[in-house]
C-alpha cells in the first residue's frame, strides 16, 4: 500500500465526533439542512421525478429514503436518487458542488444502520475533508484563473476526487477498521465517474448530465464501502505518483504534498464554504447581485430597462452560456439572459425561476434580449465583474469582484430552506426538520429526521 492512502484511512478511521471542531460541526448541519432544501424543490422538475423514477424502479430492500418521498429504496439507490435531487437546480452550497457527490451516500447508509447524529456529522465532515484534500493535489489547469492578461483552459476538471470521500464517510458510517478503510479508498478510486466538466463548457447543447452526474457517483461511493466490508480487494497503491489516480482518470499532474498537510488539524473544505443566493450556475451570481442593487437603489421596473450589459469571467463566452435555446432546466440555469429576466420580474427566487413554461413567456423572452454578456478584458487582472444598465436616458453601473458574492445570512439560509422545502412538506414538518438538522448531534437514530423530510 502507500503511504497516502493509509494516512487518509487513519484520518477516517481515528477522528471521532468529539474531535471536530466547533465550526466543522456547525457548517455541517448548515450543508445538510441547505442539500435536503435543494433537492427537496428538485422534485417538482423533470429531471427531479425521472431520477425517482428509476431509483423507485431499480428499488432493492427498503432500507433508505430518498428525500421528499414516501417509501424506501436500497441504500445504492437512495444514494443515486439523494444525489441527483441535490443538484437538479443547481442552488447546492460551493465550493466545487461537493455536497451532491459526498452527503447522499453516507446519509442513506446511516439511515439503514441506524445510526446516530453524531456518527452521521463525523462521516460528513470526514468526507467533505477527505474530497477536498484529494482534489487540491491534482494539477486542474486554469479554469477559473491564469496568469495576468492570459486565460487556459483546463485540461481536466470534474468531481472524481469526490468519491474518496463519499467512500470515506460511508465507510465511517459502517466502522470499518484501518484494512477495511484503506480497501474501501483504493475501490472508490476505480469508481469514480469521469471528469467531464469541459465537455459541457464546449457543448452546443446544454445535456441534463450538466458537469457530472452526482448521484451515479454516489452508488460507487456506496459500492466501494460495501465491497471493502466483505473483503474486496481495493488498489491500495491508488496514488502511486507515476501511474496512480490522477494519471488514469486524466489531469494534468499531482502534487500529493497537498493531501496531508495539517491533516486533522487544519479543515480546509471549511474554510471557503459558500451557499449559493441564487439558483443557477456561480459564474454569474456576483454580476446578479450588481444588477439587483441597481434596480432595487434606482426603483427601475422592467419596461423601464433599455439594456444590460455584463462583464465577467472569460467563461461566460463559452457554449454553455451563449446558446440561448431553451429545451430542459439547465438552460436556464446556465442563461445569465433568462435568470436575469426571472429576477426583475419578480419570479419567487428558487424552483419558479427554471419552470420552462415561465422561461418561454413573453416577459421572459422579451427581457432576455435586452441582456447581452462577455468576458471582461481585465477580468484575469483584478477578478472584477461589472454590470451596466441603461434606463431613464441614464446608465447605471456596478461593479464587485467575483469572491464578494453576497453571503447569505444565517436567517436568509432558513428562509432559502423553508421556500425550497413548501412545495413538498408541511409547514410544521419544514419547522421541525430544520430543528432535528440543526441539532443532528442530539439524535439517536437517524431515522428521527429522515422521518420529518420525507412523506
Amino acid at each position: 500500500m502507500d503511504h497516502l492512502t493509509e494516512e487518509l484511512a487513519k484520518f477516517a478511521v481515528e477522528t471521532r465526533w468529539e474531535d471536530l471542531p466547533s465550526n466543522v460541526v456547525r457548517d455541517v448541519k448548515l450543508l445538510l439542512l441547505d442539500s435536503v432544501g435543494c433537492a427537496l424543490a428538485g422534485i417538482s422538475t423533470d429531471p427531479g421525478k425521472m431520477i425517482i423514477a428509476l431509483s423507485k424502479r431499480l428499488g432493492g430492500p427498503p432500507e433508505s429514503s430518498i428525500i421528499g418521498v414516501n417509501g424506501k429504496v436500497s441504500c445504492s439507490n437512495a444514494a443515486l436518487a439523494n444525489g441527483q435531487l441535490i443538484n437538479t437546480i443547481d442552488y447546492d452550497a460551493m465550493p466545487g458542488h461537493a455536497p451532491p457527490f459526498i452527503i447522499p451516500a453516507p446519509l442513506a447508509l446511516a439511515e439503514s444502520k441506524g445510526a446516530s447524529g453524531k456518527d452521521l456529522i463525523a462521516a460528513f465532515a470526514i468526507g467533505f475533508e477527505i474530497s477536498a484534500r484529494v482534489g487540491n493535489a491534482l494539477s486542474k489547469g486554469s479554469f477559473f484563473g491564469g496568469s495576468e492578461g492570459t486565460f487556459k483552459w483546463a485540461d481536466r476538471s470534474g468531481y472524481a476526487s469526490c468519491n474518496f470521500g463519499a467512500a470515506a464517510g460511508t465507510g465511517k458510517i459502517m466502522k470499518l477498521d484501518l484494512d477495511k478503510m484503506i480497501n474501501a479508498l483504493g475501490i472508490a478510486g476505480h469508481l469514480s465517474q469521469v471528469p467531464t466538466w469541459i465537455r459541457y463548457t464546449f457543448s452546443d447543447h446544454r445535456p441534463m448530465t450538466k458537469y457530472g452526474v452526482p448521484g451515479w457517483q454516489n452508488t460507487g461511493g456506496v459500492m466501494a464501502a460495501l465491497l471493502a466490508e466483505m473483503g474486496y480487494m481495493g488498489d491500495t497503491t491508488v496514488f502511486d505518483a507515476e501511474h496512480g489516480f490522477w494519471k488514469f482518470v486524466g489531469y494534468g499532474g499531482w502534487n500529493p504534498d497537498e493531501m496531508l498537510k495539517g491533516i486533522g488539524k487544519t479543515w480546509n473544505y471549511f474554510t471557503k464554504i459558500t451557499f449559493k443566493p441564487y439558483p443557477c450556475c456561480r459564474m454569474f451570481q456576483t454580476e446578479l447581485d450588481c444588477f439587483l442593487k441597481i434596480v432595487k437603489e434606482n426603483n427601475l421596473k422592467p419596461a423601464e430597462i433599455e439594456s444590460v450589459k455584463i462583464l465577467g469571467h472569460p467563461t461566460l463566452e463559452a457554449p454553455c452560456f451563449t446558446n440561448r435555446e431553451i429545451t430542459n432546466i439547465a438552460d436556464i440555469q446556465f442563461g445569465p439572459a433568462y435568470i436575469f429576466a426571472m429576477a426583475v420580474n419578480d419570479v419567487p427566487k428558487g424552483v419558479e425561476w427554471q419552470d420552462l413554461e415561465t422561461a418561454r413567456g413573453n416577459r421572459i423572452q422579451e427581457f432576455a434580449k435586452k441582456v447581452i454578456f462577455m468576458g471582461h478584458p481585465d477580468f484575469l487582472k483584478n477578478q472584477m465583474s461589472v454590470v451596466e444598465v441603461v434606463s431613464k436616458g441614464q446608465v447605471f453601473k456596478e461593479e464587485k469582484k467575483l469572491s464578494q458574492l453576497h453571503e447569505l445570512s444565517f436567517e436568509e439560509l432558513l428562509q432559502k430552506f423553508r421556500h425550497n422545502a413548501s412545495r413538498i412538506l408541511t409547514e410544521n414538518k419544514i419547522e421541525k426538520s430544520i430543528e432535528k438538522i440543526l441539532e443532528l448531534e442530539k439524535v439517536g437514530n437517524i431515522s428521527e429526521m429522515t422521518s420529518l423530510i420525507t412523506l
